[in-house]
This record gives structure tokens, sequence and C-alpha cells, in this order.
């Protein structure tokens, strides 16, 4: 098992605070195995919504979750949302015996739900796979490859980690989706995930896969929408402004799985992955996302004009305005287009995210780093030092 503090740490905090804490994220990423170090499994305060008897004992919700005291768990709390009015009835008693943890596949519809029935009541928790800050620096290419679903990560050897992901993959279609009410062909969808694949990292444009798929425009954006609230894949905004610069106003797509992303392209081992034609956009899309969840920025976006200039990722945390550009290099350099996002968008400091372990400057505010830095929040540039550059 690979211990997941950081996680506990922020649901026993949720509780402290408020009544109710929901835990959100993909299947198969973790959630029940960190609800089960709270609650026993076998424990009258444990409800899995996927086992006949806890959905029985729950057909009188009142009578059931009434007298429970201390934590109260639920899990797979998007089959019966029916029951967030009833927790919210039982948390405003006063005094209140219970608290819930409530763990949920995270979809917009299931997040709507809980925001507009329990309102001041619930603090909402994102999770996602194993975080390379979990798994530890020294299994990055590991990490990289497998992706961080736990099964997938964890598996014997990459052939077992590779068929897990494809039949992962398959149940969201075929199964997960169909739960949410969604009548979606199955294999149009997946052929759609795929697309998105060979899109990683680019300026999504919906025309085209509507044309590449034979279906309307409207239908790929609300597979896009689907794929995007089951945690499946990151639309990156853009950033822009009145800089008298054409600028990039349409989103681009990642995978947000790096596993997922290999399994989609064929990737099985290492080897095809560095060799491939998408290990650049897979980089940067699986720094994309350790950086995203390590810095956990109030807004968070990419930046590009039509001249060339680009920055790919633009964040903003207690007043600075940090960049993260995403290089599959051993000695990064500056570039044109790093001093004029430096200077455009008034940056405070910008990192070059890279594969290896060291961290330098290269030039004034921008410094070289490891994931391994850059995995907290405060970060702290070196002194700098100059750097020519091209």
């Amino acid at each position: 098992m690979v211990p997941r503090p950081a996680i506990l740490t922020s649901i026993t905090t949720a509780l402290s605070r408020s009544p109710i804490a929901l835990l959100l994220g993909p299947r198969q990423c973790g959630k029940t195995t960190l609800a089960r170090q709270l609650v026993p499994y076998d424990d009258l305060n444990y409800f899995d919504l996927e086992d006949p008897a806890s959905l029985a004992r729950l057909d009188e919700p009142m009578t059931a979750l009434g007298p429970l005291e201390g934590l109260v768990v639920i899990d797979e709390i998007q089959r019966r949302q029916e029951l967030f009015p009833i927790l919210r009835v039982l948390v405003d008693r006063t005094p209140s015996p219970a608290r819930f943890l409530i763990l949920g596949s995270a979809s917009s519809d299931l997040m709507r739900h809980a925001s507009e029935s329990l309102a001041g009541r619930v603090e909402r928790i994102m999770m996602r796979g194993f975080s390379l800050s979990e798994v530890e620096i020294v299994h990055q290419r590991k990490h990289w490859l497998r992706g961080g679903f736990p099964r997938s990560y964890l598996a014997a050897t990459e052939v077992d980690s590779a068929v897990w992901r494809r039949e992962f993959m398959q149940t969201v279609v075929e199964r997960d989706v169909p739960q949410l009410g969604l009548r979606l062909p199955a294999a149009t969808l997946f052929r759609f995930w795929t697309m998105l694949a060979h899109y990683h990292g680019q300026i999504w444009n919906a025309a085209e896969s509507a044309r590449s798929l034979g279906v309307a425009e409207t239908t790929t954006r609300r597979y896009l929408d689907v794929l995007e609230g089951l945690l499946m894949v990151r639309r990156l905004n853009p950033w822009f402004a009145n800089l008298k610069k054409r600028q990039v106003r349409s989103p681009r797509i990642f995978v947000r799985d790096s596993g997922l992303l290999h399994a989609l392209l064929g990737i099985r081992s290492e080897r095809d992955l560095l060799s491939h034609p998408k290990s650049g956009a897979s980089w940067e899309g699986y720094v994309v996302e350790e950086v995203l969840s390590a810095f956990e920025p109030e807004e968070a976006c990419f930046w590009a004009t039509h001249n060339g200039a680009e920055l790919d990722l633009y964040l903003v945390r207690d007043g600075r305005r940090i960049g993260v550009e995403c290089k599959r290099q051993d000695a990064p350099r500056v570039t044109r287009s790093m001093r004029v996002a430096l200077e455009d968008l008034a940056l405070d400091h910008l990192y070059v995210v890279y594969p290896g372990c060291k961290t330098y400057a290269i030039g004034k505010d921008i410094t070289v780093t490891s994931l391994s830095h850059i995995k907290t929040p405060g970060l702290s540039a070196p002194a700098t030092e100059d750097s020519s550059g091209s």
C-alpha cells in the first residue's frame, strides 16, 4: 500500500470544520481504500451503495442514519443523490451526533446537486490517483509511464498494467457513463477518447473532431463534457487580455492520467514512450497534472499568441503570478518565448520543469527545476545566474 497522509489530513481537517466532507475523484483512484482506514467496511457506520445489503438498509434512510454516532461513510453517493436533503436534515440537528464522509465518482451533476442541497454544510475534497510525491521521485519514470491509478501503478508487470488500463477505460464507457443516465454509443465515445489522446496538449477544434467522427459538432462537445466531468480529461482554458497581440482563445485538451494516455496511444514500455512522437506532449500533460495537484492555484490556464509566444501554465496563487514551462530536455535553455511571457504577463517567476533532478537558475526570474522541487506550493527560486539563450 502507498501511504496517502496528505489526503487523509485533508479529510480529517474538512470534517473538523464541516459536518459533511465530499471526497470526489475518478473511479478506482483509491477513495474507498482511504475511507476504510477511517471506518472499517463491516462497521454499521459504513454504507457501500454498490452493495445490495447497504442499499436495503437505506430503504428507510432516516431510520438507518438517524441513530448513528461518530463518523459515517457513504460510498458511491452518486447512486442515491436523493440522500442529500436527508443528510442536510441530520446535520442540522442540535447537537448533531454524526459527521458524514461521502464518496463519489466525480461528475458535474453530482457536484451541482451536492452544492445545491448541502450549501454551507459540505466541504469538497478532490482526489486523483497516486501523485509523484506519494510514490516518490525515484519512481518518476514508472509513474509517468503507468499513471497514478493504484491498480495500474502497482501491477506486477507492464503488460498487467496496460491490460488493467484498457479494461478500465472500457468499463468507463460501457458501464459508468450509462449509470449517469447518459445514452451515448460506447464505441463512438471510446473512439472520441482515443482521438483526444492524439490531440493531447494541443488546441482543441470541435468542428475538426466532429468531421473525423462523422457526428455533429454539438455531439463532440457533449462527449468532451462527459469525459471532463468524469475527470478523465482536462480542458485547460487560455488566458488572454488586451495586450495588442492576437492571442489564442480556444482550450487545450489533456488526458489527465498519463497511463491512460499511453494506453490510448498504444505505448506499453518506457522505450515506446521515449521514442513516441507524443512523448513531449505526454511529459507536458504529466507535469501539468502534478503541478496543479501540488500547487492548488487560484487560477490556472495557458497562454499563447498567434505569433508563436506561449506559456504552458500561467498560475496565480496568493497574489503571485507564476509561469511554468514543461521541457523534456536534459539542459533547457532560455527562449524568446519565455522572455516574452515574463514581460507580457508580468510574471513573478518562471519555472522550467524538466526530467532531471537538479534545480538551477538560467536567467533573471527563470529557474530550471525538477518535479520534486515544484511539488511544494512554497516555491523559492535560487540565486539568479546570467545565461545566454536563443
